[in-house]
């Protein structure tokens, strides 16, 4: 007689998630800004184009290919006195569809007296059932100036995505010199398809933008801008030393095109960085 076959055994195992982390920091010196601190973990990747005018951009990079539930990445930028930091990304982060759990994004950013960073990474694209929870929390000193764009498409129009339901959050903390300066918080949960129907909300639109600025010209960015927008879906405000606009589109090519201006002009009339692409 020969012994039954034996069944090999089913592995049951948690999926592996993606985790990353990147850290950045600047220094000044007689040719402009350098590299000071650089640091690159698993998912996350940093990479620094040349630059010709005495900044610096970076270019943060998820080898990953996009987010799903559980997956985390972490960045840590820090610009000090002096000093001009660009930072955006290598393109369009994806959020899938979460099977569990959510995906988590976090970015601590410090800036210096006298420094400047410009935080522009391009669009997050959230996909049908997809969960993400995303936090930008800014240190500034007293004379530093920020500026960012956080843009956020529901699906591409393009090729025919619909969001019908998931989970997106976004918080906000701004402080300066230790002190809160702007604090704010976007929820879409649930139905995402009917709560963007609402007039309230995006009233249909599937592209959507918040643009902040912290200065001590920000009071004289308003009108300019408001002439600028003229026409675009969305409006702008400015008081306590910063600006603030919304912006929502059809769809993510519209979208951008008010975009681009609009950084071009709070970038003193340098363009968005190479990587961006219309």
């Amino acid at each position: 007689m020969t012994a039954p076959t034996q069944e090999p055994a089913v592995l049951q195992g948690r999926p592996q998630r993606a985790r990353g982390e990147g850290r950045l920091a600047t220094k000044a010196s007689a040719a402009g800004t350098r590299l000071d601190v650089f640091y690159q973990e698993g998912c996350a990747k940093i990479r620094l184009p040349r630059t010709f005018d005495g900044t610096m951009e970076a270019v943060l990079i998820n080898t990953a290919g996009g987010l799903t539930g559980g997956d985390r990445i972490d960045w840590r930028l820090d610009a000090a006195a002096g000093t001009h930091l660009t930072a955006t990304t290598q393109a369009c982060e994806r959020i899938y569809k979460a099977s569990a759990a959510t995906a988590a994004v976090e970015t601590r950013i410090a800036v210096g007296a006298s420094a400047r960073v410009d935080w522009l990474p391009q669009e997050t694209i959230l996909f049908d059932r997809s969960s993400l929870a995303r936090r930008l929390e800014v240190d500034l000193a007293g004379d530093a100036a920020f500026l960012a764009v956080e843009a956020v498409l529901l699906g591409r129009k393009a090729m025919g995505e619909e969001v019908a339901a998931g989970f997106f959050r976004d918080r906000w903390r701004i402080r300066r010199a230790g002190r809160l300066i702007h604090a704010e918080e976007a929820r879409l949960e649930g139905e995402v398809a009917r709560l963007a129907g609402e007039r309230a909300v995006l009233a249909g639109a599937r592209a959507f933008a918040t643009v902040l600025f912290c200065g001590t010209a920000a009071d004289a960015q308003l009108e300019p801008l408001r002439r600028l927008l003229d026409g675009a879906q969305g409006g702008v405000s400015q008081w306590q030393g910063k600006l603030v606009a919304r912006l929502v589109a059809d769809d993510g090519l519209a979208l951008r095109k008010i975009l681009v201006p609009v950084i071009s002009h709070l970038r003193n009339g340098a363009g968005v960085p190479k990587v961006w692409s219309l």
